[in-house]
């Protein structure tokens, strides 16, 4: 998929701001609910505002199933590390993707699974 701003519909209105929303939830502490809502709400208005959701919550996700995949490996001391390395992959990623997104493009997280297409 191309993630140039061309390939997606040109943002209009509040869609750079749904878009930064959906990218930066975490830090409001809706990291699944705001990208679902606005996903299903946005994706027959703005394709480049639904498509920013979806990246979003693909990525909430997956670094969701990644941090439960970690739990059972705190009995054995190597969860702890990994959990850290999540949780500042998942602030510098979603921050890397707010830029991204307020430049009109959408960024494509690395080791995402895309559950929601």
């Amino acid at each position: 998929m191309d993630t140039t701003p061309s390939s997606l519909s040109v943002p209009r209105g509040n869609d750079k701001i749904w878009a930064l929303l959906c990218h930066l939830s975490t830090f409001i502490g809706l990291p699944f609910l705001l990208p679902f809502v606005v996903y299903l709400a946005m994706r027959g208005d703005s394709a480049y505002v639904a498509d920013n959701a979806r990246e979003a919550l693909n990525f909430h996700l997956s670094f969701l199933v990644y941090a439960l995949c970690c739990i059972p490996l705190i009995f054995i001391l190597v969860g702890i590390p990994l959990l850290v390395l999540i949780g500042l992959a998942s602030v510098i990623l979603a921050i890397v993707a707010a830029i991204k997104a307020s430049d009109g493009g959408c960024y494509r997280y690395p080791v995402t699974f895309r559950l929601i297409s």
